[in-house]
């Protein structure tokens, strides 16, 4: 049985398939973690709220589309839609952000790290009651997916399409897209622009920077919003896929991959957290394909993110790409 499921997965549709499912995948956990791994690697704080960040984003696009897509709606409509909801998403988040680190982060730089910890994941508890209220003010279940929201997606979205033999849904190629942009983006941010290269000095080395007159302060403002803007832009997406959706346990369903990618592929690198993405994506698309056609079993994703976390540990403890030290003030 197993050499013909084997048989089977190497063929071109189903091994296509496979790929194209891992990189949807890897798009989504790279657009989850990027806006954390920012976030830690300048300024070497470990954001808990990021998960709960995420699925505020998720609403708040949610809403945007709910508000703004009727039944008759053009399916390109509703895609031009979905893209002003994120840069609305990803700017109402980055404001929130700033004002998160001014506000409270910046007064714990020079405590441990352990108040940075218990801030956060005191953060994230208020985040989750205050969208639990609002929710049940307007008689929303905070614990399903927002089925008004995902009905706003277009319905070519929800179709299969062909790839010579392979057989993918629009909606991967999608996210593939979406996680591409960001991947490109952030990079041509990080080593393209003036304010990359401050982001950059001041993560290697703090004082030296601040020395040579860049305001290392209003930098890590910059940085802790863009990375609250991008859990945002995430959320928006996420709304939009029916295994994660809209709802009160995305905070905790997306703050779990995002450590985990963070953690793999080097704690602060950028580049890690990209190719660490790969790894955990197509290490899911495939179990998942063999335990969805040769054996079955629940609790898939979560174990296979665990498995990769842990023989990354033991083989390489730093990470794929990590540093001995990253972040600082």
């Amino acid at each position: 049985m197993i050499l013909e499921a084997l048989v089977e997965f190497l063929t071109l549709g189903e091994l296509g398939g496979v790929i194209v499912n891992g990189l949807a995948k890897s798009a989504l956990y790279v657009m989850i973690a990027s806006g954390l791994t920012l976030i830690f690697g300048l300024m070497g704080v470990l954001n808990f709220a990021h998960g709960s960040l995420t699925m505020v984003g998720a609403y708040l696009g949610g809403l945007l589309m709910v508000v703004t897509v009727t039944g008759g709606t053009a399916p390109l409509t509703r895609l031009g839609l979905f893209f002003v909801a994120i840069v609305v998403v990803f700017a109402l988040l980055t404001v929130l952000g700033g004002a998160i680190e001014t506000t409270i982060i910046r007064p714990l730089y020079d405590r441990p790290p352990i108040y940075q910890i218990l801030l956060t994941f005191g953060l994230t508890l208020v985040i989750e009651e205050v969208v639990r209220i609002v929710l049940g003010v307007y008689d929303l279940q905070p614990l399903s997916d927002w089925q008004a929201a995902l009905a706003t997606k277009p319905q070519f979205l929800r179709e299969p399409v062909a790839l010579g033999p392979v057989s993918a849904g629009w909606m991967s190629l999608f996210q593939i897209l979406l996680g591409t942009i960001t991947v490109v983006g952030i990079w041509a941010f990080l080593t393209k622009t003036r304010y990359g290269l401050y982001i950059r000095a001041g993560s290697e080395d703090t004082e030296m920077a601040s020395a040579l007159g860049i305001d290392v302060r209003q930098v890590f403002t910059v940085v802790f919003a863009l990375g609250i803007g991008l859990a945002g832009a995430a959320g928006t997406l996420l709304m939009w896929d029916p295994t994660w959706g809209a709802s009160v346990p995305l905070a905790a369903e997306t703050l779990l991959p995002a450590f985990i990618v963070v953690i793999v592929g080097g704690l602060g690198t950028f580049r890690g957290t990209v190719v660490a993405a790969l790894v955990v994506g197509m290490a899911d698309a495939v179990t998942t394909w063999w335990f969805q056609n040769v054996i079955e079993f629940t609790g898939l994703p979560e174990l296979v993110l665990f498995l990769v976390l842990v023989v990354t540990l033991i083989v390489r403890p730093q990470g794929l790409f990590g540093v001995e030290e990253v972040g600082g003030h």
